[in-house]
């Protein structure tokens, strides 16, 4: 990143500036992508977990196959889902509160009795579903948010201090260097002026 500057007290002043607050902010950057590596370190275990549930409740489902052709599926239903937002190492997520299934009535007497079984086992995988599609839209977002917290990380780090640096290092180098050809010129100009001066005297002492 090519830095914008020129060779003066005011620009070196503004780079200054510039550069303190970047390193001021990039430990708090690097304590935010920490917490949001865990974070999604969490959700990915969370979700797995939650994958591995619902394969476990599919493969129930398929075990009881040959008795589904008799079972009305319209008798389990999504009501609604519930849920909250909540900020997670400084990312809004949405947080699950609560899943409301309708269970519509049928024959008590007239159903086989594994129906009990169905409808449990049909409300244990809408259950399961939907926390599965809440964790996977929190990962997502998480993911996202650590992405773009390294990214900062690495272009305050690795590109905008090191220039930073760079910058006030050529101005000062560059003011060090006038001064320094300042003093000479005024050394110099102060030895020439003696140089005169003494002439003159001898000049003067010579017609006397």
């Amino acid at each position: 990143m090519a830095i914008k500057f020129q060779y003066n007290k005011t620009s070196l002043q503004q780079l200054e500036k510039n550069l303190k607050m970047r390193q001021r902010t990039l430990p708090i950057i690097k304590n935010k992508e920490t917490a949001l590596r865990l974070e999604v370190k969490k959700c990915k275990e969370e979700a797995v977990a939650l994958e591995e549930k619902l394969k476990s409740q599919i493969a129930g489902y398929e075990s009881m196959y040959a008795l589904w052709g008799e079972f009305d599926a319209s008798l389990v239903a999504l009501k609604d889902v519930e849920m909250d937002v909540k900020k997670v190492a400084g990312v809004r997520v949405p947080i699950l509160t609560n899943i409301q299934l309708e269970v519509k009535p049928f024959g008590l007497f007239s159903s086989p009795k594994w129906y009990f079984d169905g409808i449990n086992l049909l409300q244990g995988l809408a259950k399961t579903a939907v926390e599965h599609e809440f964790v996977n839209a929190k990962l997502v977002l998480l993911e996202h948010a650590r992405k773009k917290t390294t990214q900062k990380v690495n272009l305050f780090e690795k590109v905008q201090i090191p220039g930073f640096q760079e910058a006030v290092r050529k101005i000062k180098r560059f003011m060090e260097d006038e001064e320094n050809l300042s003093k000479s010129s005024q050394k110099i100009l102060k030895s020439l002026q003696e140089k005169r001066a003494a002439k003159e005297a001898e000049g003067k002492e010579a017609a006397v």
